[in-house]
């Protein structure tokens, strides 16, 4: 996908100006029909999906049978079908195992990135012609989806505060009208001013601020994704004890990067405490306000006002990084 079109920092006001649109045609798109469909993707995945009316939107995510994150599924339902977007090269993973999970119900799962694009736009409202998933509310700063409560309290406890908000919406188009579709929204805007403005809204997203252990409660994904009473599915257990019994080993923080540095940390980069490794780099940008900044994922001991380091692998490199907690690792309530 086309990184920038000459002005990253540009493209970044365009888009939250809610200007413009992003091509996101390398996404993965899914289809899931039939009666049954809402009540088993409810069955398997971690947000409340069986009574999801046509037309809106859910995040959600599967996870393994000790609760970590391995698929996260942005979707809608126009009332005959549920549609699915999904990060790049996934959607062959995901469809084997919704395949899998079938049994006897009356569902049909098919991978149609060969037929369908996503475009990002930068508004949180629904095409009236193609499948629109809006971002969550809480990430757009709009409201909170409705995720129910447990011992340990609701979501609330989790992200408080977040850093920003990123506000729009993916748009599914048939490939043919593709390029149609995205002349008619005005200026392009590369995967770069994006993401930058994504990182500044402290959003996760899936490979780049989760890793092969993450838990939904270390990025803020309680609440946005996950309910917390609706009952059993894949990796709950851990989902309920982590949340009423304990607090996750890890949290989510955005870190403001030494801007005399002239290199980006990459993903997968260490953070620092002094001379002991904390975390990791999920991704960094350039935020034409904010200047150069990161999310990373760091033990829960570190306190959220150290000042923290990155080093960073290209080069050894040690940059300087305030830390600002997304996730604060709050005890639980009551």
């Amino acid at each position: 996908m086309p990184w920038h079109y000459g002005d990253p920092h540009r493209e970044q006001r365009n888009l939250q100006a809610g200007l413009g649109v992003v091509d996101l045609s390398h996404r993965g798109v899914v289809t899931v029909t039939g009666p049954d469909r809402l009540g088993w993707l409810h069955d398997l995945t971690t947000a409340s999906l069986r009574d999801l009316p046509a037309g809106a939107s859910a995040l959600t995510l599967i996870l393994d049978p000790r609760g970590r994150v391995e698929h996260e599924l942005h979707l809608t339902d126009d009332g005959t079908t549920t549609w699915i977007t999904i990060e790049p090269g996934r959607a062959p993973a995901l469809v084997a195992y919704l395949d899998s999970m079938r049994f006897m119900l009356r569902v049909q799962v098919e991978d149609v990135s060969d037929r369908f694009a996503v475009a990002w736009i930068p508004q949180r409202r629904a095409d009236p012609q193609w499948p629109t998933i809006l971002v969550a509310p809480e990430f757009a700063g709009v409201g909170i989806t409705d995720a129910g409560s447990d011992r340990g309290g609701d979501a609330s406890r989790y992200v408080p505060d977040r850093p920003g908000a990123l506000v729009g919406a993916e748009v599914i188009v048939p490939r043919p009208q593709f390029e149609q579709y995205l002349g008619t929204r005005g200026d392009r805007a590369g995967t770069w001013a994006l993401e930058a403005l994504r990182v500044s809204a402290g959003v996760p997203r899936l490979g780049f601020e989760t890793d092969d252990k993450t838990l939904p409660h270390e990025v803020g994904w309680i609440g946005p994704a996950v309910h917390l009473a609706k009952g059993c599915y894949r990796g709950q257990e851990t989902v309920a004890r982590v949340h009423n019994l304990g607090q996750p080993p890890r949290r989510l923080v955005l870190l403001h990067l030494d801007g005399s540095v002239e290199s980006l940390p990459a993903h997968g980069d260490q953070v620092l405490a002094g001379d002991r490794v904390v975390g990791y780099v999920g991704t960094a940008a350039r935020h034409f306000e904010l200047g150069p900044i990161a999310t990373a994922v760091v033990k829960r001991s570190v306190p959220v006002d150290a000042v923290l380091a990155v080093r960073c692998a290209s080069d050894g490199t040690r940059v300087a990084a305030a830390q600002q907690a997304v996730v604060t690792g709050s005890p639980r309530r009551g």
